[in-house]
């Protein structure tokens, strides 16, 4: 027997599997942020990851209802004040190229952007221009007039408000949700990144970024190291940590610097309408304005310095991830306004992922739980786009075997969206003496079961190479499945993370989803967790024991849509389970359909196939007992089914049928969903009345972004009660696109093809 190896943590590669992952991390790193002030990534690798889950969501089709979502407001740190900004914080529209235009990860000069529109849309020229021309528009400014801009680094720190009143600095706060923040006045007065008085009478506020510079960095995590404690991540991520400290006074020459570029507002005294006129203003002032930035006339030129800034960042002392380019005549800022998430003066140009050399040491396996077997890239640990990797993605077989990686070798990665690292490319010309070839794997790394290949060619046209490992009761894919079910898109069962799954497989506790509603407190209190810093051996005790059955007991109602994601059936997610919970009343009504469906019986075999041959119309025709003559054609023939009230079965196709319907009534399953029912777990469907709304029904909305006040899923849900529907996607199909705060690329999409764009405001107006 091989030694077993346990699985990896999830690398994403467009599963529902990988957006669940995507949606832990982002649960996590929300839990760090918000609640422990001990972020371990940055604002850009965050706002990343968040990307990336959305454009996943938007791709597997996962409904609102059902996609992980910060709460507006809720970003506020136990012990400190909350106080609502005069302006909105909000975030600026960005501006950066897709991978597949990027030379060598680089951005191409201005002469060798493609010129065609579609390719030039997705580059960040391209969507410059595309603000460029909507500034103008709104200036009623011809093409050839000249139009000023300037151009800053975007400081990779945290956003700091600071208003200062008759000289004196008399309040700081975080950007926090960009309508309240945490109040950290001793925090940055302690700190001294920021003037304390100022030679000005009157009011003002005053917007930047707190950073740490790296030499700072590098000295408190050799301060911390020295003293046992954990180092920080990244220079952000310590400033964060640092001005969310209680004791200010432990602040003083930590180091923390600022760098200002903005006023939103000021009272009894006078500015300059040039805000290129207003940083000189900061400047003599006593506020630190970053050296980097410079005014220009148009966007080509603004473009041209975001390119040249790139060979500068490496030599700065400070992290930046982007340029920001903003209107120069500031006094026009008022009258361009703003969306619910950004200024329209302004737009974030963002730098291309960082691409990093590094060794690779070895390539382990990991097992999800469909049983597919993925190849992931050890790495010699290196420092990328903000923090540490030592774990790379490899896709598949054939793409590692495609890109020719061999254990020794020097390979070039990348974060891909600046998040999930990826392995790019070999450098041969450091191929070592002796480099070994990954062999594919013949056996289960786990269960030492023989390993079962499928080839198929993705979308792309490249072939993929998909291992599997055929046992069901292998206990990596028992941990997966079970993870799966507890997942927030699933039955949402609080506090059964990753470590208290894989501790009830070890005890064999349970192995099937059914078998969780059959714990007990006398079997869970006991379990051993980690061992705590102090050497203690840890249990999850009394108090999460009962929490965790609380939580087990609620899921009991989630209803038909929710187990049947849970089941982890292959192509069964999230947007087919709810059709089927729509179609169907309950579990026995939706096996009793696919049981006929695979019995090939018409009624239910006509409800999902489609463009069937005149011969097969016929025949099931017949089988309905319809009398029609045998030259009858098949548009009568469809026209004499239809009339027999045959609904077709949204959602679904006969390949994906196939599957779905031998899996769903196969034994394994059957005798999973029994487990649940004696548990008392609800199968009956949770049916949502709809009363039409004028305007809203039969209308297809795209929402995107953070709303003020509405949940996503809670607008989602209003929209299909009044009898909307709800995509994931921007189309020309689409009527209205809600678009609330870092809207994204959807908008962008809306705007490009000309679709109604409204805000939350917008929203309720429709819905009366």
């Amino acid at each position: 027997m091989a030694a077993k190896k346990t699985p990896a943590a999830p690398q994403t590669s467009g599963s529902l599997e990988d957006a669940r992952a995507l949606a832990d991390r982002l649960r996590h790193h929300d839990e760090l942020y918000y609640r422990t002030a001990q972020p371990e990534v940055s604002d850009a690798e965050y706002d990343a990851l968040r990307d990336r889950y959305l454009a996943l969501a938007d791709e597997l089709a996962i409904p609102e209802a059902e996609r992980y979502g910060r709460k507006p407001g809720d970003d506020h740190t136990v012990g400190f004040q909350t106080v609502r900004h005069r302006v909105p914080m909000l975030s600026l529209e960005k501006a950066a190229t897709d991978p597949g235009h990027l030379e060598d990860g680089r951005d191409l000069p201005p002469d060798r952007v493609p010129a065609e529109r579609a390719a030039r849309g997705g580059t960040a020229l391209g969507r410059l221009e595309q603000w460029e021309r909507r500034v103008r528009k709104d200036l009623d400014l011809a093409a050839q007039a000249s139009l000023p801009l300037v151009v800053e680094p975007k400081i990779d720190g945290i956003s700091v408000s600071l208003i200062y009143a008759d000289g004196r600095l008399a309040q700081a706060a975080t950007r926090g949700n960009g309508v309240e923040g945490d109040v950290i006045t001793a925090q940055v007065l302690a700190s001294g990144a920021v003037p304390q008085t100022v030679r000005v009478r009157g009011s003002f506020e005053i917007r930047g970024e707190l950073y740490l510079p790296r030499a700072e960095f590098e000295r408190l995590n050799a301060r911390l190291t020295a003293d046992g404690d954990r180092p920080l991540v990244n220079p952000r991520n310590g400033c964060a940590g640092l001005m969310k400290r209680k004791d200010a006074e432990a602040l003083r020459g930590i180091g923390v610097r600022s760098f200002l570029y903005s006023m939103p507002w000021h009272e009894g005294m006078r500015l300059p309408g040039s805000h290129w006129e207003r940083l000189q203003w900061i400047s003599e002032h006593g506020f630190a304005v970053h050296p980097g930035a410079q005014r220009v006339d148009g966007i080509a030129a603004a473009y041209r310095h975001c390119l040249a800034y790139a060979d500068v960042r490496p030599t700065l002392d400070h992290d930046i991830d982007g340029m920001v380019v903003k209107l120069d005549d500031s006094s026009a800022w008022a009258g361009l306004g703003e969306t619910e998430h950004h200024p329209k003066w302004g737009i974030a140009y963002k730098f291309p992922p960082e691409r990093v050399a590094t060794q690779l040491i070895g390539v382990t396996v990991q097992v999800g739980k469909s049983g597919r077997l993925t190849p992931v890239a050890e790495l010699t640990p290196v420092f990328v786009a903000g923090s540490t990797v030592s774990r790379a993605s490899l896709h598949n077989f054939a793409e590692l075997a495609a890109k020719d990686v061999r254990i020794g070798d020097t390979v070039l990665i990348e974060k891909a969206g600046e998040i999930i690292p990826q392995v790019v490319r070999v450098d041969l010309t450091r191929r070592p003496r002796g480099a070994r070839a990954v062999p594919w794997p013949s056996v289960c790394p786990v269960c030492d079961s023989a390993v079962v290949v499928e080839r198929h060619t993705d979308p792309t046209g490249r072939e993929a190479v998909l291992h599997y490992c055929p046992n069901p009761a292998c206990a990596a894919q028992v941990r997966e499945r079970l993870r799966h079910f507890a997942s927030r898109a699933a039955m949402d069962i609080q506090g059964l993370g990753a470590a208290v799954v894989d501790k009830l497989v070890e005890r064999d506790l349970a192995t099937r989803p059914d078998h969780l509603y059959s714990l007990t407190e006398d079997q869970l209190a006991p379990i051993e967790m980690e061992v705590a810093s102090n050497g203690v051996q840890r249990s999850l005790g009394p108090k999460n024991a009962a929490n965790l059955l609380r939580a087990l007991q609620d899921s009991r109602t989630r209803g038909l849509a929710r187990v049947l994601v849970g089941l982890a059936v292959h192509d069964l997610g999230e947007k087919l389970s709810e059709d089927f919970a729509r179609r169907f009343a309950n579990w026995d009504e939706l096996v009793s359909f696919a049981r006929a469906y695979l019995r090939d019986e018409p009624r239910a075999a006509l409800a999902v196939r489609k463009n069937l041959k005149r011969e097969r119309l016929l025949a099931y025709a017949r089988g309905l007992g319809l009398d029609v003559p045998e030259n009858a054609t098949k548009e009568r023939l469809a026209e004499l089914i239809a009339q027999n009230g045959i609904q077709p079965l949204a959602g679904i196709d006969d390949t994906t049928a196939d599957v779905v319907f031998r899996e769903l009534t196969a034994p394994t399953v059957e005798a999973v969903v029994a487990g649940l029912a004696a548990a008392g777990v609800s199968l009956a469907a949770l049916a949502q009345p709809t009363v039409a709304v004028a305007g809203v029904a039969g209308k297809t909305f795209v929402l995107t972004g953070t709303m003020p006040t509405w949940k996503r899923p809670e607008a989602e849900a209003l929209i299909k009660a009044a009898g909307g529907k709800c995509s994931g996607s921007v189309s020309s199909k689409t009527d209205y696109v809600v678009a609330g705060e870092d809207a994204g690329s959807k908008l962008a999409k809306a705007q490009e093809l000309g679709v109604v764009v409204i805000d939350e405001a917008g929203l309720r107006a429709l819905l009366g």
